[in-house]
């Protein structure tokens, strides 16, 4: 009976148990849905790491990430297009989203998968572009367009994208920020490379062409093939200038002759001792490479390594159309990290210091691009390339393409620390400040407010730094003379040199004050939109 009893006790307790159990079961509060504020525009799930773009939305970091490889800006409900160029993590509404979860007993979002945010941003591209690819980069069809159609360099970064684009198929943390920073965004020059011409050259009228150049290309690559391969090298020369003549403003003739038969048999002639037969092949790579759809055809044929090898010892017109041609492959996102892994990087430095005025040109916008991939800018600073580049500004040689490969190193915390290490602030504070025969222009001032503003994030040096080049002074003038894309930054910057306390309080900033060397405690609010339209490099 006793053990009857204990029995029953048993199973009573169980009953019990379990009965208690499913009776609170329908009183448990239903979860709460969260504010629309937390939820981001793009993912719509709860955010983990939100972050303020230019144009002041709030978006999942990893979102901002995506659209940037994808080259894709979406249209919000409202109406407006938020702008990718800068973005500040959100602090306090990340705070805010991590006490609700707590407060509601949410779990706390986790970072989302990349690679679901892309699938929702494909499905939005396809969406705002009706009957358009959505795996189509757009940033990089309008870049093209603008290869020929805009010859001439735009420096205002209004008009340029270092916004897309473009990885590049560069990793997040490639296309992304280090910010309060953000990482350039992606500018890709509307221009053709410095070295190429629509006009014949010399060496490309060295004879003529008993024939229409631009009929040749009914024949396809087989035409040019046999006069590659002949032993005479009049034969030789007459096959590359054919090509550099028919491809040189006909993209039909350069997207049909850019065939792996072609390239193999124009690499030889690469590497020919006569300097017709080289520089005419050099010129008719940079003329395919014109074509969109030819820039990784070209790169996977094995061309680049010997573009790499006319920079380092062609004749000097051959080292120009290299140069261009290696700026021109450079554009394309899924070339950038195989260029400068074959090695392109410290013989472009090499040239940008002490090459032709058109191999400078097109090496230091090479240089721009492939320092947009996180692993081409530590591979740059391990060459010692800030000293070379500081070099450059301090002499005033290309000084407004100089500085955006210094705006990329800055986003890296490598590249702040050689650049800080280097005297970066105070050679860009004396740009600012002008004097002498040089005048910066807007774009290049604008330039170097964005890269004094990506070394003070998080440097103490910084600040002790920017007060021996006496730089509040000169960003003062840009907050009152400078234009908007650049004012923005100017401020912030002279926020970060007294301290963030009244920023962080809503407190409207005294400006002179500031110059004075105290700031003012009155409580107004800060504006908290940036200007669109930033710089082209993300900060």
């Amino acid at each position: 009976m006793a053990g009857n009893g204990k029995f029953r006790i048993w199973k009573m307790s169980i009953y019990k148990s379990s009965s208690s159990s499913s009776a609170s079961s329908p009183r448990t509060p239903p979860k709460p849905d969260p504010p629309n504020e937390f939820l981001c525009p793009i993912s719509g799930s709860l955010m983990a790491d939100p972050v303020v773009v230019s144009s002041g939305q709030t978006f999942e970091r990893a979102s901002v990430q995506v659209c940037k490889v994808l080259g894709f800006c979406p249209t919000l409900s409202d109406g407006s297009v938020p702008d990718f160029s800068a973005i500040i993590p959100n602090l306090a509404l990340k705070s805010s989203i991590i006490n609700w979860c707590r407060n509601s007993h949410m779990e706390l979002p986790s970072v989302p998968d990349s690679s679901s945010i892309e699938s929702k941003v494909r499905n939005l591209t396809a969406q705002q572009h009706q009957g358009g690819d959505p795996g189509i980069r757009f940033s990089e069809m309008e870049l093209l367009k603008g290869v020929e159609d805009n010859p001439r360099v735009n420096f205002s970064h209004a008009e340029t994208e270092l916004n897309a684009r473009i990885n590049y198929s560069s990793s997040s943390e490639e296309s992304v920020i280090a910010n309060g920073i953000s990482t350039p965004q992606m500018l890709p020059f509307t221009q053709k490379p410095a070295c190429y011409s629509s006009s014949s050259s010399s060496a490309s009228t060295s004879f003529e062409m008993g024939s229409n150049p631009s009929s040749s290309s009914t024949g396809e690559d087989e035409v040019f093939l046999m006069k590659f391969k002949s032993l005479d090298v009049v034969e030789q020369e007459q096959g590359v200038v054919l090509l550099r003549k028919t491809t040189r403003n006909d993209e039909e003739a350069r997207v049909t002759l850019c065939t792996p038969r072609l390239l193999q048999g124009i690499k030889p002639l690469l590497i020919s001792r006569y300097p017709v037969v080289q520089t005419n092949s050099a010129a008719a790579i940079v003329n395919l490479s014109l074509a969109k759809v030819n820039k990784i055809k070209i790169v996977r044929s094995g061309v680049v390594p010997l573009l790499i090898d006319l920079l380092k010892g062609g004749f000097e017109e051959s080292k120009e159309h290299a140069a261009g041609a290696i700026f021109s492959l450079a554009l394309e996102d899924d070339n950038k990290t195989a260029i400068g892994v074959l090695g392109a990087l410290q013989p472009l430095l090499h040239a940008l210091r002490s090459g032709t005025e058109s191999t400078r040109r097109d090496s230091a916008l090479a240089l721009y691009h492939l320092t947009l991939v996180n692993s081409n800018r530590v591979r740059l600073i391990k060459l010692e390339a800030v000293g070379v580049l500081l070099g450059m500004l301090r002499t005033g040689v290309l000084v407004d393409r100089v500085v955006l490969v210094v705006c990329n190193l800055a986003v890296s915390s490598e590249g702040r620390s050689a650049l800080l290490d280097g005297d970066a602030v105070e050679c860009l504070v004396a740009i600012l400040r002008g004097g002498g025969d040089f005048t910066p222009s807007e774009s290049t001032r604008e330039n170097c407010v964005a890269a004094l503003f990506l070394l003070s994030h998080g440097s103490m040096r910084f600040k002790g730094l920017a007060r021996e080049a006496r730089a509040a002074e000169v960003l003062q003038i840009v907050v009152e003379r400078g234009s908007e894309r650049a004012k923005e930054k100017a401020r912030r910057i002279l926020v970060a040199l007294r301290g963030r306390d009244e920023e962080e309080d809503g407190g409207e900033i005294d400006w002179e004050g500031v110059m004075r060397g105290g700031l003012s405690r009155t409580r107004c609010r800060v504006p908290a939109t940036h200007s669109k339209g930033l710089n082209s490099t993300e900060f």
